[in-house]
C-alpha cells in the first residue's frame, strides 16, 4: 500500500482554540503529521509524493467563494490594523441565504464556524497539498490498486461547501469520494472518528450515489452538538443514504464492534463500487479528547472489519492527537485492514 503526503502539509500551524471560552493551545500540531507518516513507513507503506492536481478537484466539493476566501482571506486579514495573527472569527451570520459579506471580517464570520480552525501564513499552501494527497490515493485506487491512505493533515470531515470547523479546512474524506465517482457510480464513506463527520454528511446529504455512514461520540453534549444525530437520514434524493450511528461517551471495544457491524451491514447493502474511511483515530482510550476509549488492539479488530468489505479503499486520515499511542494506533488498523 502507498501513504500519499507532501511534506509542505506541516506548514499549516495553528496556535490556540477556545474551549469552553477559554483559549487553550491547538492540537492540531504540524507533529501529528510527521508521527503518522513514520508510522505509516513502519507498517510498511511506501511513501509517494501527490502531484498538483489543480483546484478542479477541490472545486467539485467547495463554492469558488470558499476557495476564493481559503487561498486569499490570510493576506487580507493583515491587512487590517490590529488584527490577530491568525484569522479567527469574531461574528457569525444567523443564516447562511443572506448578503455576502465584502470585508475580510465578515467573510471569516461566514466560512469560519468556529475558533478551532485558524487561518495563518502558510495554511492555504498545508491545506491544499492535503487534498492533492486525497485525491492521489483516490486516483491511485481508481486506477486499480485495492487500497491507499491518504495522510491529510489538516484534516478535512468537518468541511462543508462554504465552511470550515473543527480543524478542518478542505473536505478531503468528500474530495476522494468524488475523484472515484468519475469513473465509478456509487461510493460509500465510513467515518469512524470520534467526532461525527458533519460536513461531510452535508456536502452529501441529499444525493444518492454516495453512502455516508458516521460512528460517533453522541453530539448531544458533544462536539459538533448539532449534527450526528440517528434521526438525520437525508433529504430529497438523498432520503435514506445517511447513517448516524451515535455511540455513549467512553464506549470501548466491545460495545464499539457491534455498532461498528451495523454500518458494515449499511455499507453492503448500498453495493458501493468502492469505500473511503475517513479514519480519525481520536477514539482512543488515551487520546487528548478524551470522548470513547477504544484501545490499540480495537484499531486492528476495525481494520480487520472494514476488510472484509472486500472494495476498492481509500483511507483518508481525520483526527488523531499527540499521545505516545497515536503512531501504533495508525500501525494497529492498518495491520488488521491488511492482515485480518
Amino acid at each position: 500500500m502507498k501513504v500519499f503526503y507532501h511534506d509542505d502539509q506541516t506548514l499549516h500551524d495553528p496556535q490556540t482554540f477556545l474551549v469552553s471560552g477559554a483559549p487553550q493551545p491547538s492540537p492540531e500540531k504540524p507533529e501529528r503529521a510527521t508521527r503518522l507518516l513514520q508510522s505509516a513507513k513502519n507498517a510498511g507503506l511506501t511513501q509517494v509524493s501527490p502531484d498538483d492536481y489543480g483546484l478542479g478537484p477541490i472545486a467539485r466539493i467547495h463554492t469558488p467563494e470558499y476557495v476564493s476566501f481559503l487561498s486569499g482571506i490570510y493576506d487580507r486579514w493583515q491587512r487590517i490594523d490590529g488584527a490577530s495573527p491568525e484569522v479567527i472569527p469574531n461574528i457569525h451570520p444567523d443564516r447562511r441565504d443572506g448578503s455576502y459579506p465584502a470585508s475580510a471580517v465578515g467573510q471569516a464570520g461566514y466560512h469560519q464556524a468556529d475558533t478551532a480552525c485558524p487561518i495563518g501564513p502558510k495554511s492555504w499552501q498545508s491545506i491544499y497539498w492535503s487534498a492533492n494527497s486525497a485525491v492521489g490515493a483516490a486516483r491511485a485506487v481508481k486506477d486499480g490498486e485495492g487500497a491507499a491512505y491518504a495522510l491529510c493533515r489538516p484534516p478535512g470531515h468537518h468541511a462543508f461547501k462554504d465552511l470550515a470547523g473543527g480543524f478542518c479546512f478542505v473536505n478531503n474524506s468528500a474530495v476522494a469520494a468524488a475523484e472515484l465517482l468519475t469513473r465509478m457510480e456509487r461510493v460509500a464513506i465510513l467515518d469512524v472518528d470520534l467526532h461525527h463527520g458533519n460536513g461531510t454528511q452535508g456536502v452529501f446529504y441529499d444525493r444518492a450515489d454516495v453512502l455516508t455512514v458516521s460512528i460517533h461520540a453522541d453530539p448531544v453534549r458533544f462536539y459538533p452538538f448539532f449534527w450526528g444525530h440517528a434521526d438525520e437520514r437525508g433529504t430529497g434524493l438523498g432520503l435514506g443514504y445517511n447513517l448516524n450511528l451515535p455511540i455513549p461517551r467512553g464506549t470501548a471495544d466491545a460495545e464499539y464492534m457491534p455498532v461498528l457491524d451495523q454500518a458494515v451491514a449499511r455499507i453492503e447493502a448500498f453495493a458501493p463500487d468502492a469505500i473511503v474511511v475517513a479514519l480519525g483515530l481520536d477514539g482512543y482510550e488515551g487520546d487528548p479528547f478524551g470522548g470513547l476509549s477504544i484501545s490499540t488492539d480495537g484499531f486492528a479488530k476495525i481494520g480487520a472489519k472494514v476488510a472484509t468489505l472486500g472494495k476498492p479503499t481509500v483511507l483518508v486520515q481525520e483526527g488523531g492527537y499527540l499521545c505516545d499511542e497515536l503512531g501504533l494506533n495508525l500501525e494497529s488498523f492498518l495491520d488488521g485492514y491488511t492482515n485480518g
